[in-house]
Formats: C-alpha cells, structure tokens, sequence
C-alpha cells in the first residue's frame, strides 16, 4: 500500500522594500552625516511618503529563477494568486525579476501562462532580466508590458532543441535484442535504444519545427514590435543588441531600475519559501553535525600525528 503524504504548505512573506532601504539609509546617515544631514535626509523621507501616499499606487516584486524543468512555477503561481486577488489592476504594477536559460516546453509553457493571467488581468507588467532569459525564458519575458535588461543580460535564444544519444548499434555488437511495441504510427518516433527509422527521424523533426512555430507565434502576439523571423535563428543577444532588435525595451539592472521607483511608489518584495520536511530537518540536523562533530575530530587526529611525528625524528619530513 502506498501512502501519499500531504504536500508541505508554503510560507508567503512579503516585505515593503521603502521601509526596509529607508532604514538603512538612516543608519547610515547617523555614523556618516552631520546633525544637518541628518535633518535634511528625515525632511527627504517624509517628503516622499506624502508623494507615495498620495500617489497611492502600489509595485509588487515577484523572483523567478528557472530550472530545467521550471520548477519555481509552483511558487510564481501562488503569488500571482494572492497579487490577482488583492491588488487592483489599473493601479497598481507588477514587477518580475527574471532568471532562466530556458528548458522543458511544457514547463515554460505553463510559467509564460501565469504571467499572462497579469496580463488578462490589465496589470502593467514589468520584467528585469539581469542575466539570462533566453528560449523558455525569453518566453515568459516576452508577455511583460516593458522588458528591462541589464547591459550584458543574456536575451533570446527562440528555438527549439532536442538531442537524443542511441544506443542501437552498441547493443547489437553485444547481441542484445531491443523490442519496442507501440500502438498508433508514431507513437514512439526516435528512441535510446531501437533503430531509428528515416520516417521516424522526420517525424520528430517535423514535432520539433510545429513547436518553434507555436514558440514564434506566442512571442509575435505579445511583442508585436519584434521581427521574429529575424530573431527566432536560436540565437542569443546581449543587452545592447538585444535593445537595438526590440528584444528588450530599455538597458538598465534590476537594482536601479527598482531604486528610480521607490520615492514615489510603495514597493512589496513578495518571496514564497516552502517549509522543509521532516525528513530535510533530519538530513539538514545530520549535516550540522557532521559539520561540528567532523572538524573536532580532524583537529584530534592531527595534534596525534604532530606528537608522534615530533618523537620519531626519522619520519619529521613526511607529507600526509
């Protein structure tokens, strides 16, 4: 019998990053300033939460940072929901720090989805991409009202690979008989270990090309200013070629980009953590102890090997 245990709750946390920068600008100025600056900088920060209070509009920050198989969907979906579900559209904006070189389609594909729900929603949407955002990645940048790239962000990349090693003819020098049963045409196309046929090469040549047409299609409907069939080579861009191409819309890192906002906008870091399991608590105990307990033990060995090398003179040069 298996048992299926229940999947471990995540916790939400969500910090207003004024208050957090704001702070330690004034613990700055209180060891750097003199009594003026530090009136000066007091009249600033009440200056500018009139302007935010005022201005009433509110920027949420979200971080996804892509895997292969776009496992940080699983958070980016949650907080999209709380944001759809307490922010209001129009007003207030979104802003998605993004970090992926690509990877499963159908991952991708379901990541590009969530942001598009901001989108459906009439959010303003935001992506900064510091680094990378290239194939599956691009995919999702590419939903974003405005796309802000650092100056050697990695941008592009809109292709589709697929590499599959075969085995057959190593099998077959140690006699070893590979049997596939399928049921419809093209159920299996290319496999591992089978021979792989000139039809069925084509046929997954043929999947490979209908999906760059999908990825194409989506990246021409949300950036209609692009020239796909100029960009979709699977090549890749950095930030300044990628602005003169309209990959990206302006050349600027994430920490500027968000710093220019914060005097007339409250800015919310949303950052979703899923609390370890027991068993990660147990594996995480044993690693600390392992860390202290190993060490200790180490130091034991060498002071015993310095004592003993100190009274055999013969073996004073040695190397352990």
């Amino acid at each position: 019998m298996l048992f299926h245990l229940p999947k471990v709750p995540a916790e939400i946390r969500i910090s207003h990053l004024n208050a957090r920068i704001n702070e330690q600008r004034k613990r700055i100025a209180q060891s750097t300033a003199s009594k003026l600056e530090l009136l000066q900088l007091t009249q600033q920060l009440v200056k500018e939460s009139r302007v935010r209070k005022k201005n009433n509009q509110k920027i949420y920050v979200l971080d996804f940072k892509g895997d292969v198989q776009a496992s940080a969907v699983e958070n980016l979906r949650e907080e999209i929901t709380l944001i759809l579900a307490t922010a209001k559209a129009g007003r207030d904006r979104v802003l998605v720090r993004l970090e992926s070189p690509g990877g499963m389609v159908h991952g991708y594909g379901l990541a590009a989805a969530q942001l598009v729900r901001l989108r459906d929603a009439g959010f303003h949407l935001t992506i900064c991409v510091d680094k990378v955002a290239a194939s599956g990645g691009y995919m999702m940048a590419c939903i974003a009202s405005e796309i802000v790239s650092a100056p050697f962000a990695v941008v592009g990349s809109i292709g589709v690979v697929a590499q599959v090693p075969n085995f057959n003819r190593l099998l077959k020098e140690h006699h070893v008989d590979f049997e596939l049963y399928t049921a419809g045409q093209f159920k299996r196309t290319v496999t591992m270990f089978g021979e792989n046929t000139p039809e069925g090469k084509a046929k997954f040549e043929e999947e490979l090309q209908q999906t760059h047409q999908l990825f194409k299609h989506f990246v021409e409907k949300y950036r209609p200013q692009l020239n796909v069939e100029k960009v979709a080579t699977g090549e890749h861009w950095y930030g300044e070629d990628a602005r003169d191409l309209n990959l990206v819309d302006k050349l600027q890192t994430s920490d500027e980009y968000l710093l220019s906002l914060l005097p007339q906008h409250d800015v919310y870091v949303i950052q979703t953590r899923r609390k370890p399991t027991l068993g990660e608590k147990l594996g995480l105990q044993a690693a600390q102890m392992a860390d202290a307990f190993i060490p200790s033990v180490v130091g034991k060995l060498v002071n015993e090997v310095t004592k003993l090398n100190s009274s055999l003179p013969m073996f004073r040069d040695n190397k352990f």
